[in-house]
């Protein structure tokens, strides 16, 4: 049976980035692609921080960068700046800068020059030129720099759902995508189990030939209909909700060109700062702190009296498999893991650009291609949980049951993150130890994260003298391009008026 009429089931991010990968993978193919989505569920819309693979994705669907910016809100993004994820007693106020250019811009030796100096200088301000970047709240780039070209890494922050609404525009007016609103509440299946077709509110019946559920927590398809199970990871990571709000600024105020991610005694908090607002969530442990206390916590790091934020319970793990006869997860119907590093686009991005890349075009050949998909996605999500658990368990911090909790790595699911730190606290990562090309965190996020959380290696090998030329060089040159960049809004600004240069 030939596979023609493919059904995207919601919209939101993960369904309209879905959309748009299998409308440019496919298009000259004869295949006829629908997103159907309710009119009545409305989409999270607080994923609003990417990492730099979205650029890959947009500019491979001939998105226009400046077009993407004015419609947007979109703020360009450099760096996570960590805030006080290490003990105050000890560090006092502290922060470290997760960037987003390679700490080895200008070679291995600087690493190893940092490992030598006793650490007198930040990680990332001593290995890379653009922590004075962010610090400095400038621009990765020029005016005159081509769409998706950077002095500096970079991604973007951005109003989720005006991103979601210009993704589906891109998708039905480049690739003739079909955009219908109706509600799904059941779905028929043959007798080998495949869904035949989806019937709606209204008991019409659409017929298809493979679906993407991107239909969010409830995973309608994958989890409800066809059974799949979902394996709860909150036993590894603790945080299980959310309070967000969104709170207008002044256009004259300086926009951080990272996401501000703070730690407190049960969780963290993250501040992303758009053009006119910015949108604050408090992450927390709801077995560790209430809701009163957290909304209390909330208002006092914004500043204010009587707030009224949203809550959102988090579902922490991923689905036992992610695609099952006809049924391919993409985004929250796959999995969730608390938004600490932009994971959830990141996942959902790279997921819709692999289905895209094998696509089958039979049913016959549906169990090969997704026997392969479910175990590099898997992969996906365990090395992602690793990273992310990292983050908590190898802090210092000890005044609370929170963190001191968070230091349990025991778990079976935890073993590899454990048999890792056990020998990067004694000689440190290196690139040798993440051999798949499926890490979506690679040697150098970790690096990052470690060395900016002061987990050093006890019984490193390299030379104890820094070769302070290197250092002075890269000095020069960071200096260099803090003078040439613009302030931060002051390029969106420019943008909006006049463009960035097409490539």
């Amino acid at each position: 049976m030939m596979i023609k009429k493919i059904v995207i089931l919601g919209g939101g991010t993960a369904g309209w980035l879905t959309a748009n990968h299998l409308g440019s993978a496919l298009k000259s193919r004869g295949f006829e692609i629908t997103l159907i989505e309710s009119p009545n569920i409305p989409t999270i819309g607080v994923g609003e921080g990417t990492v730099p693979a979205i650029r890959k994705s947009l500019r491979s669907f001939g998105v226009s960068e400046s077009e993407f910016i004015k419609e947007c809100d979109v703020t360009f993004k450099q760096s996570i700046k960590f805030v006080n994820w290490l003990d105050k007693n000890a560090h006092g106020e502290n922060h470290y800068h997760h960037l987003f250019d390679h700490p080895e811009i200008f070679g291995e030796g600087l690493i190893d020059n940092w490992l030598s100096t006793k650490q007198s200088d930040s990680f990332a301000n001593y290995v890379s030129k653009q922590e004075q970047s962010c610090e400095k709240n400038l621009a990765p780039k020029l005016i005159t720099t081509p769409e998706y070209a950077g002095i500096n890494g970079y991604a973007y922050h951005f109003d989720a759902k005006k991103f979601a609404a210009f993704l589906g525009k891109h998708a039905v007016n480049h690739f003739s995508i079909k955009h219908e609103l109706m509600e799904i509440t059941d779905a028929e299946l043959d007798c080998d189990g495949f869904i035949t077709h989806l019937v709606t509110s209204k008991g019409d019946k659409v017929n298809c030939d493979l679906i993407v559920d991107c239909s969010g927590f409830k995973s309608t398809i994958l989890g409800d209909k066809l059974g799949i199970s979902f394996h709860d990871r909150s036993v590894d990571l603790l945080t299980d909700t959310a309070l967000t709000i969104q709170v207008p600024t002044s256009d004259k105020v300086e926009i951080p060109p990272y996401t501000l991610a703070t730690a407190h005694k049960a969780g963290w908090i993250w501040d992303i700062t758009l053009t006119q607002r910015r949108g604050v969530g408090f992450v927390y442990s709801s077995k560790h702190m209430s809701e009163g206390e957290a909304r209390g916590k909330l208002a006092k790091y914004l500043g204010l009296d009587d707030i009224s934020p949203r809550k959102i319970p988090m579902k922490v793990g991923q689905r036992e498999q992610f695609w099952h006869k006809n049924c391919v997860a993409i985004g929250l119907s796959q999995g969730f893991v608390e938004p600490l590093e932009a994971t959830a686009i990141l996942i959902a991005d790279f997921s819709a650009d692999l289905l895209s890349k094998r696509f089958p075009v039979c049913r016959d050949d549906i169990c090969f291609i997704a026997d392969d998909f479910n175990k590099i996605i898997k992969l996906v999500w365990d090395k992602t949980f690793d990273f992310i658990k990292m983050h908590y368990c190898i802090s210092d911090r000890t005044d609370s049951p929170f963190w001191l909790a968070n230091k349990d790595i025991s778990s079976s699911t935890l073993t590899e993150l454990k048999k890792n730190l056990t020998k990067w606290g004694r000689y440190g990562p290196m690139k040798e130890d993440f051999q798949s090309k499926f890490d979506l965190f690679d040697y150098e996020n970790y690096l990052y994260v470690l060395y900016g959380m002061k987990y050093l290696p006890k019984n490193r090998i390299g030379s104890e003298y820094p070769d302070d030329k290197l250092f002075e060089m890269k000095k020069i040159k960071t200096q260099q391009i803090v003078n040439e960049l613009p302030q931060h809004r002051e390029l969106l600004d420019k943008i909006k008026q006049y463009g960035l240069q097409s490539v």
